[in-house]
This record gives C-alpha cells, structure tokens and sequence, in this order.
C-alpha cells in the first residue's frame, strides 16, 4: 500500500508572502438541515465546533466546521481520523435527510502566509479582502481565477485555501505568481 501525498506534494513559495502545500487535511462535505439539532449535535461530536454562520468557519482543537451553504459544511477533521469520523456522522444522523461524504483524497489544502498574503489572494479572487472586510473566521466560496475554491482567514492573519485535488497544482502555481515579489501592488500596506 502506498502513502498518501498532496498534490502538491510539499511544494512551497516564498515572495510578497509564502504560499504553501498545508499538507494533508481529513475534510468531510455534510450536506442536511443546519438548523437540526441532531446535526448539530453530529457535527460537534465530530469537531468539537458550532455549526457556523453563514460565510464562517468555527474552528475547535479538535477540527473546524465551515459554512459551504445554506445546506452544507464542510468539516475538517485530522487526516487519518477522516474515514471514521465521516461513519460516525452517518451513524448519528441515521433517521436524518443528510449525507456525509469523505472528500479529504478529492481536495487539495494550501496555505498564504506573510504581510502579502491578502493581496496574493486578493489579486485571484473577486472577494474584498481588506482587513475591514475581511476579519479571521470569515470563509468564502469564490472563483480564482479560473477554478473553484473555498478560503478562510486565520487569526494569525494567514489564510487557508481548498480547491480540487485535480486543479491544486495550478492553484498553487497561481498563487505563487500572483506572490511574486516583482507583482505587488501594495493596496493592503499601510
């Protein structure tokens, strides 16, 4: 049996701010009714986080619950603990019209970090990212450039990126890009 790898396979750049493989990330797509309280109560035990609001992400010591639509998460568990968490979640909502699905093979993870990370991301994304705008624990579904992806804000001011394994390549490669110290722009330096 082989090992898991990213698809960017630990690849990491580093300009007006470091962007980086974030290695393997366990990620669960729960579709239901959010305002169930048996979901809830699913989604807790699995993360040990709230359901968040729209456009948020709560984030706990034990995973994160991220607000994908008015009908879906998207939880992030540790990697090796994605398969049983995603049976334990079928098990609790058994009765419930919702579905769980582990998708941690089917994504890739990548992380912005540094003084340039918002206009690195900024640059790809149709999102206004100032710091006004903006706040950590604010999530967003967007278009980057010419792929899907989700992205969250971390209270370290770095960011987290998930788009599909079969683009994160290209993700990373735009990102970096778009990094390049001879591209920036300086619209969020002061």
């Amino acid at each position: 049996m082989s090992n898991p790898v990213t698809a960017t396979n630990g690849a990491q750049f580093a300009g007006i701010a470091t962007v980086a493989d974030a290695g393997l990330q366990g990620m669960i797509t729960l579709r239901g009714d959010l305002s169930s309280s048996v979901l809830q109560a699913a989604v807790k035990a699995a993360t040990g986080a709230a359901v968040p609001a729209q456009r948020k992400i709560e984030i706990s010591d034990n995973g994160a619950a991220a607000w994908m639509s008015p009908d879906e998460l998207l939880l992030l568990v540790p990697y090796e603990q994605a398969v049983a968490k995603t049976a334990e979640l079928a098990e609790a909502l058994k009765g419930e019209h919702a579905l769980a699905a582990n998708v941690s093979d089917a994504r890739s993870f990548l992380s912005i970090a540094g003084e340039g990370a918002r206009e690195t991301l900024a640059k790809i994304a149709p999102v206004d990212l100032s710091a006004e705008a903006f706040k950590p624990g604010d999530f967003r579904r967007s278009r980057t450039a010419q792929v899907a992806a989700a992205f969250w804000l971390q209270k370290d001011g770095s960011f987290r990126v998930v788009c599909f394994r079969s683009v994160g390549a290209y993700m990373f490669n735009l990102l970096s890009a778009s990094a390049h110290p001879q591209s920036a722009v300086g619209v969020y330096t002061a």
